[in-house]
């Protein structure tokens, strides 16, 4: 009962909730893997049993039927080993990833092709060459080729997968390539949901003085309560020109709603609309995914800075920043994407719930300062990443990556910096000002710096930004 009730559940997905789904589970690849090792197998069986190709070979490559079942029962249990030690190596990577890094890191390692493709071997192996030993008989005199040279070459190709996954796995948990797969991951995301919405958007001023008055909105409530993992835009937008009404977004993407909250504000133009239509697109589940928000992305690698802050990991947090402060760059620019979504004919069909830039830094960064305490280092190197988005991107974000400098230096305890820490913090901080115009400032924050620190130590400071 269980067993049908999860298989109806994939049918109720969106398509693209489906794929994701899948991808991050271990048992469908592995499926595939099992339905191509019975199919070989049958043509196995119909090589030495139809065609009979031990009559146009030498009868030294053959097997006789007694000798095949002892070849095949050591590859039976040599290949079960292997998808044993396979298993268990399995487990202690996820157990490392959970422990030692985030929970939420074990969807990333299990979604990940190679894993999945090296279970997928395991299995069809197994299933390959036991299938082979069920129909092989024990006569003497019956010489078998296809059967024994195709389940050698598999016991040698689980052999070979086995080396393949160690190495996988202990270059997958290296910390580098941690951080990298999680910020490639997000950035996948945010690319595949700008090629989404491309097409609505429009160079098109829109006036809010335009919209309809907004006691004549109807607001859609969430029937569920749950997170809003996915949201189907171009059927909403069909849908809304088929109405000729205007739909209003009141959460964002992987926002959590509770029951009865306010999810959808919609205006007709006329004909009555029926509401559940715009319902049935959108997905709420019980856990956030990745499908379309940004921001669970940047929740992860903060995770695992935190995590590492708390296991003394210095290298950890300081490889997790740089790849925050890259995701958040390519966040920064896609943040300029219009809320406006128009159909085919021009026509304003929904407005987007964004988020600026500054609650995306404010959610990348704030918690590792938060959690990082009294560690200046963690702190220089926070202030160095911010320093360096000044430089790349535009004058929009200016003001937001000063301000969250500016409020990380204040909230430093009074006697928590040593006098270098000083002077490498007051470098970024002057580099930051000269980037964006905040010399003034500077100044300030250089006085308030100067009050912890001895003199000899203030004659170092860089005075001027």
């Amino acid at each position: 009962m269980g067993f049908f009730y999860y298989i109806k559940k994939y049918f109720k997905m969106s398509r693209r909730q489906r794929k994701s789904e899948l991808k991050a589970t271990l048992w469908f690849m592995p499926l595939w893997y099992i339905v191509g090792a019975i199919g070989l197998s049958a043509f196995t069986f119909y090589l030495d049993y139809v065609v009979d190709v031990s009559l146009y070979l030498p009868a030294a490559v053959g097997f006789s039927g007694q000798t095949l079942q002892v070849l095949l029962s050591a590859l039976v249990g040599g290949v079960l080993t292997l998808s044993a030690f396979t298993i268990n190596s399995l487990l202690v990577a996820l157990t490392t990833f959970s422990g030692q890094f985030s929970s939420k890191m074990l969807v990333n390692f299990v979604s990940d092709r190679a894993t999945q493709h090296v279970l997928g071997i395991f299995n069809g192996s197994f299933i390959y060459v036991l299938l082979n030993f069920l129909y092989v008989t024990h006569e003497e005199e019956e010489y078998i080729v296809a059967t024994p040279v195709l389940s050698i070459l598999t016991a040698i190709t689980a052999a070979v997968t086995f080396i393949y996954f160690i190495n996988h796995t202990t270059t997958w948990m290296q910390v580098h390539n941690i951080s990298f797969n999680m910020n490639a991951k997000s950035k996948w995301v945010q690319a595949s949901l700008e090629k989404e919405l491309k097409p609505y958007h429009l160079e098109k001023e829109v006036v809010s003085e335009s919209f309809p008055p907004e006691t004549d909105g109807k607001i859609i409530k969430s029937s569920q309560s749950g997170y809003l993992q996915v949201a189907d835009f171009s059927r909403l937008i069909k849908q809304a020109n088929r109405d000729n009404s205007l739909l209003r977004f009141e959460v964002k993407i992987g926002e959590f709603i509770v029951e009865g909250a306010p999810v959808l504000t919609y205006w007709e133009y006329g004909q009555t609309v029926n509401p559940e239509r715009y319902s049935k697109f959108l997905e709420i589940g019980v856990k956030q995914t990745e499908i379309q928000d940004l921001e669970y992305g940047l929740i992860k690698l903060a995770e695992v800075a935190i995590k590492a802050l708390g296991h003394n990991d210095p290298l950890t947090v300081t490889n997790t920043i740089h790849q925050i402060a890259d995701l958040l760059k390519s966040i920064g620019q896609s943040t300029n994407f219009s809320p406006y979504l128009f159909d085919q004919e021009q026509e304003l069909r929904i407005i987007l719930k964004q988020k600026d830039f500054r609650y995306y830094l404010h959610k990348g960064f704030a918690s590792i300062r938060e959690y990082a305490n009294r560690n200046s280092t963690v702190m220089v190197e926070l202030l160095t990443m911010v320093s360096l988005l000044s430089k790349t991107m535009d004058q929009e974000v200016h003001d937001d990556l000063w301000e969250f400098a500016h409020q990380t230096i204040l909230g430093f305890d009074k006697d928590s910096l040593y006098e270098n820490d000083c002077l490498y913090i007051l470098e970024q901080l002057s580099e930051l000002a000269k980037n964006t115009g905040k010399q003034k400032d500077y100044l300030f924050l250089l006085e308030y710096m100067l009050q912890r620190v001895s003199t000899k130590s203030a004659s170092k400071m860089p005075f001027s930004p």
